[in-house]
């Protein structure tokens, strides 16, 4: 059973990737480095709701579908 850190990871990198970005494009517009989204990505670390708003709205989505 996935927790809700390996799904938002899981989905992060996704629609990341659908959406064509690298993870650099993706920091950059979330404001925050390439290592703190790869480790995000990784699920070794939960993102603050700061950042997690942030990349829901650089990515467009809603964070209910970061949890699915």
């Amino acid at each position: 059973m996935k927790t809700n850190i390996d799904k938002v990871a899981a989905n992060v990198r996704g629609i990341r990737a659908e959406l064509g970005l690298t993870q650099q494009a993706l920091a950059d517009k979330v404001k925050i480095s390439r290592v703190y989204l790869a480790i995000i990505e990784g699920a070794s670390r939960e993102p603050t709701l700061t950042v997690l708003d942030r990349i829901v709205k650089a990515l467009k989505v809603k964070v209910g579908e970061l949890l699915e």
